[in-house]
């Protein structure tokens, strides 16, 4: 964690598109840790994930800590415009459809239920100059769907981004009306 890291009150460490190599293990240990007993062959890929997000010149990614030890992160990408996961489910695009797409909110075990994922969402997001955040969410994990909705994501959709993930609910947030 070099100071020149940018660390805000949610104690997350911000980095970007040229720090992927600094940090790539962490985010690749804090998945393994997350997933020990429930990985899945699409679950196993997850270093193409982080390496296709983390190749986008926009990425951030916000990484959580107690002391030294990593707990969590949250990364993502902001939008190609035309291609939003939300695009094909709103009748009537927003005045302004710039989108942040939030690829990955992860938190370790012990650290569950502790509040560390919506801090870490809010350090992901607190200074994005887009009007949106669009994330999808596996429809076997209901209540994480309803937490997001209480960080005022609504659900506007259905996606399957690949052949063999979930059918992903796609849900949306106005990040103007939450500030």
């Amino acid at each position: 964690m070099p100071e020149t890291y940018r660390r805000n009150r949610a104690n997350a460490w911000h980095y970007g598109h040229d720090d992927l190599p600094q940090i790539r293990q962490t985010l690749l240990d804090v998945h393994a840790d997350a997933y020990t007993d429930d990985m899945t062959e699409f679950d196993e890929r997850f270093p193409w994930f982080v390496d296709h997000w983390g190749d986008n010149p926009g990425f951030a990614c916000a990484i959580g800590y107690d002391s030294e030890e990593p707990v969590g992160f949250a990364y993502g990408a902001p939008a190609t415009s035309g291609r939003e996961w939300w695009r094909e489910h709103v009748s009537t695009p927003p005045t302004d459809d710039s989108t942040f797409h939030v690829s990955e909110l992860m938190v370790r075990p012990q650290w569950r239920k502790t509040g560390t994922a919506e801090r870490l969402h809010a350090a992901l997001l607190e200074s994005r100059p887009e009007a949106l955040a669009a994330l999808l969410v596996d429809p076997d994990h209901p209540k994480v769907q309803a937490l997001y909705e209480t960080w005022q994501y609504r659900k506007v959709g259905n996606r399957q981004p690949v052949l063999d993930s979930p059918n992903f609910a796609v849900m949306l947030r106005d990040l103007r009306a939450a500030a």
